[in-house]
């Protein structure tokens, strides 16, 4: 029983591994053979030019090396070998010798070319070094230089070895050579010359030759690959077409079934539409009524109650005068009435600026009521459009006249300027206020909707100390 277990969770296992190679294998087999072969191909390709790219710039580096160093080897060693004595002979060099090879070392295109030189005798002793506190230290020979010893001329670029006891401290590109000095009659090697050589030439000549091979690489390897993927990919372009062509024959079944479902849902949208829109119109004339001739009317009512009508001591003058203002408030309301109907809403406003259409509603309450308005006007307005047009005159409108009714006309005042780029329009007063969520009925819920219908802002601010009806349009939305 207890051995059952662990089988049943290596089965288990196993099958879930099964299920994903399942899997990948399906995906895979979906993929165009233009992609399968992009992706198999691609990093075939990619894995055989990094092999070769690598092994081929391998062999230019270590042959530019090499030959360089070679070059390098000869130069130096035809200078310096008329210097040295009979090194089998003479363990030690004499201060003449020394003197020699620090003026030759140290001085022409010789001394430019080298960072460090150094001459090593067959047990590991300096015999001379540009550095003279190395002269007579004796280290364990390196793998380089025993190869040298050997009659071999060894090179590495920008690689040192430490535990020869110098640190190359120097940014510079050095080229490290080992030289076999050899004795010219047997041409045994006796000596072992190490060189530093400043190789910032070399640096960009290895550098080009690397750049060029990877190049010649990458450019056969990607010649390969377009040229088999042209291939491959016009077999695949036909097997596509035929596939696409199957799909549009069932996407337009498809679009023949669904035909009817998407008619019935238009015509479900267009009549909600319809009624929305017409709903949307009843209330504009509503707003229009409530706005123009209404207030007109209400203005005549208001001025009925005078004391002028029901007291004693007023002359006939006065009251003809009131009487006259009556009748001129009811025949504007008798007028809009008649423009609402007949389609033409205050056709003057239309082609009027902007601050004429201010200036004629201030114009029109100060007529009505007797009252005197403020208007303040901060700079030069734009020209907005018609329907901006009649909206600031039904909004000034309306709000001195709410200024009259429920402010008394005390300091009433209205003013427009802009403001962050938005036509700004104002009108307030120092009455009492109100709650505009208790008192704000069809007249300021119509200039709210009006404004924002055409995409600007309504704001009431009331308190103890005045009201102030703010309309913000912006000049962008005006076109």
């Amino acid at each position: 029983m207890y051995s059952y277990r662990p089988v049943c969770r290596l089965k288990g296992g196993q099958g879930f591994k099964i299920r994903i190679v399942q899997n990948l294998v399906r995906r895979w087999s979906e993929l165009s053979l233009a992609l399968q072969f992009v992706v198999a191909g691609g990093f075939g390709l990619l894995a055989v030019m990094l092999v070769v790219g690598a092994w081929v710039t391998a062999q230019i580096r270590e042959g530019v090396i090499r030959n360089s160093a070679a070059t390098t080897a000869l130069y130096v060693d035809s200078v310096i070998a008329p210097l040295l004595p009979d090194l089998r002979k003479d363990q030690e060099l004499s201060d003449s010798v020394k003197r020699a090879l620090d003026e030759t070392l140290g001085q022409g295109a010789l001394g430019k070319r080298l960072e460090s030189f150094i001459l090593w005798r067959r047990d590991g002793t300096i015999l001379y070094a540009k550095e003279a506190a190395l002269i007579g230290r004796r280290f364990d020979p390196s793998d380089n230089l025993r190869s040298a010893f050997e009659g071999n001329v060894v090179a590495e670029f920008n690689t040192f070895d430490n535990d020869e006891g110098e640190e190359k401290a120097s940014s510079l590109p050095l080229l490290e050579i080992y030289n076999p000095v050899r004795e010219p009659w047997s041409g045994e090697v006796v000596a072992v010359t190490e060189l530093y050589e400043i190789a910032d030439d070399f640096q960009a000549t290895l550098a080009s030759a690397l750049r060029s091979s990877w190049l010649i690489v990458a450019g056969a390897t990607l010649a390969a690959f377009l040229l088999l993927s042209g291939i491959v990919l016009r077999g695949s372009r036909t097997i596509d077409d035929q596939r696409g062509a199957l799909r549009r024959q069932v996407s337009e079944l498809q679009g023949l079934v669904t035909q009817n479902s998407a008619l019935r849902l238009r015509v479900q949208r267009a009549s909600r539409r319809a009624t929305a829109l017409n709903e949307r119109y009843l209330r504009r004339i509503g707003a229009d009524l409530h706005d123009g001739p209404a207030q007109l009317v209400a203005l005549a009512a208001l001025r009925m109650d005078s004391p002028i009508f029901s007291g004693d001591g007023h002359s006939g003058e006065s009251r003809s005068t009131e009487v006259a203002m009556i009748r001129k408030t009811l025949e504007d309301a008798l007028r809009e009435i008649r423009g609402i109907c007949t389609g033409l809403v205050l056709p003057q406003i239309e082609t009027a600026a902007a601050t004429d259409i201010l200036r004629l509603a201030v114009n029109e309450h100060e007529q009505r009521t007797g009252t005197s308005v403020t208007l303040t006007l901060a700079g030069q307005l734009p020209e907005p459009g018609a329907s901006e047009k009649i909206s600031i005159y039904r909004f000034v409108q309306e709000g001195l006249n709410n200024a009259y009714r429920h402010g008394r006309g005390k300091d009433q005042a209205v003013s427009a300027g802009m403001k962050g780029g938005r036509l700004c329009v104002e009108v307030s007063d120092a009455g009492p206020g109100f709650d505009p969520a208790r008192v704000e009925g069809l007249g300021l819920a119509g200039l709210r909707e009006r404004v924002e219908s055409i995409g600007g802002q309504f704001e009431t601010l009331t308190g103890p100390q005045g009201t102030r009806l703010v309309i913000r349009l912006s000049i962008e939305e005006q076109a």
